[in-house]
């Protein structure tokens, strides 16, 4: 073991989807559209203005956040056609990766809490959820983040690195990172296994048991409508979370760092961002009909309108 060349990685290389490259764009814009429309939706439709719109609102930007930590880089790195991301950067990125990953957890169950009560408490509801509780609802999963992903992470940049440098990923993430040290990663991944436990498995089982309750309480409803309205303000949530968690729970709670994570890694990265504001608005009927109410609607009409007028104008001066 002396004489082993020890000299440490400054940069590393990532090996990301080179056949995939003229999509990544595409995605990436279209993931960016689709949730700050929901934002701008959120924030000026009236309509909307309730706790659990605001909390999609949120969730909404943490996607855009969540995306832009990764995509970019992926981008830059296949247009300059250079793979290499700097030993600092590399774990910059899987910081702040994980912090979000944890935050959309833990605002998921979050947001199950808020259907329970709305559905079992519906009196007491607008009292308990006030906009000040809703706002420190809607803090604390960011700073559950940013606590629990800061153990994982350092305990694997406290590894040995001497080579060989490239990641079999298109970001820096622990598994991958952790199969490339010199030193024995056994204490990281079982750091990281322990930590994705609290991450993923403690916020997953508390939605479990939220929709438990829900369930049990919409089987009480006698009427029809009544169940289905119920339920409806359910459904895209529990899709929403259902895709994330089943993606999520197979990479990190065993990061073994195999080669279909980085395919399982697209999904909820990419994928399921892409997904999610066509799942939020088109199984949704308020927020299909703030959108048919929406300004932007209106200005558009507008522009259309005026263009007609113009054009009609100026075919009645070419008579002339």
């Amino acid at each position: 073991m002396a004489d082993i060349n020890h000299t440490m990685v400054t940069e590393f290389v990532l090996i990301a989807f080179e056949d995939l490259h003229q999509f990544q764009i595409l995605l990436f814009m279209v993931v960016l559209l689709g949730n700050s429309s929901i934002l701008v939706l959120v924030r000026y439709a009236r309509s909307l203005h309730t706790p659990m719109y605001f909390f999609i609102s949120i969730f909404a930007l943490l996607e855009i956040i969540f995306v832009s930590v990764t995509v970019p880089k992926l981008l830059a790195n296949l247009i300059e056609a250079s793979r290499k991301i700097s030993f600092t950067g590399c774990f910059a990125q899987l910081y702040a990766f994980n912090s979000l990953g944890v935050a959309e957890c833990y605002l998921l169950a979050i947001m199950a809490f808020d259907r329970d009560l709305a559905i079992n408490n519906p009196l007491r509801y607008p009292s308990i959820m006030n906009k000040a509780f809703c706002i420190e609802l809607a803090v604390a999963p960011w700073i559950i983040g940013f606590v629990l992903a800061a153990i994982p992470t350092t305990v694997t940049v406290e590894l040995e690195f001497c080579g060989p440098n490239e990641v079999n990923h298109f970001f820096c993430d622990l598994a991958p990172i952790q199969n490339i040290a010199c030193s024995n990663p056994c204490l990281s991944n079982l750091v990281t296994s322990s930590t994705a436990i609290l991450a993923t498995m403690v916020p997953f089982l508390t939605i479990l048991g939220f929709y438990i309750h829900i369930i049990a309480t919409i089987s009480k409803i006698k009427s029809t409508v009544g169940k289905q309205k119920a339920f409806s303000t359910c459904s895209s949530h529990l899709i929403v979370a259902s895709l994330f968690y089943g993606s999520a729970i197979v990479v990190y709670v065993r990061p073994k760092g195999s080669q279909h994570d980085k395919f399982l890694a697209l999904v909820y990265t990419v994928i399921i961002p892409l997904l999610n504001p066509f799942i939020y608005t088109l199984r949704n009927k308020d927020v299909k009909a703030a959108l048919r109410k929406s300004k932007l609607l209106r200005v558009l009409s507008q522009l259309r309108f005026s263009k007609t007028f113009v054009d009609v104008h100026s075919w009645k001066k070419e008579l002339r």
